[in-house]
């Protein structure tokens, strides 16, 4: 099976700026970003999407968000972030391997999409 983009980065193949890492999970800036601040978290087990986490994944998927909260911390998103998990075609998911983005910085919309 070929590797996702993302696995590319935790194994070293792809450079990142990295603001967090951890035996779990990375935490990256992503090059594209949608808001002042936009932050990837990634779990370092490659789960293709939520649909395919397993009971077993709750633990790690728990970890992100503490990541997400304690990052949020560190560089001050104090009055407020959103996280976003994209699911699918339809939710516009690019690369296979579930993450989670964190957008700080702005005023968000109501609703979102």
């Amino acid at each position: 099976m070929k590797k996702t983009l993302f696995q590319r980065i935790i194994d070293r193949e792809v450079p990142a700026r990295i603001e967090h890492e951890d035996e779990r999970c990375i935490v990256i800036h992503d090059i594209q970003p949608q808001a002042p601040a936009h932050l990837l978290i990634i779990p370092k087990k490659p789960i293709p999407r939520v649909d395919e986490a397993a009971d077993a994944d709750e633990a790690l998927l728990g970890h992100l968000l503490i990541v997400a909260r304690d990052v949020a911390r560190k560089l001050g998103f104090e009055n407020g972030y959103r996280i976003v998990i994209n699911n699918g075609p339809d939710a516009c998911e690019s690369v296979p391997h579930l993450h989670l983005h964190m957008l700080a910085k702005r005023q968000m919309g109501w609703p979102p999409g």
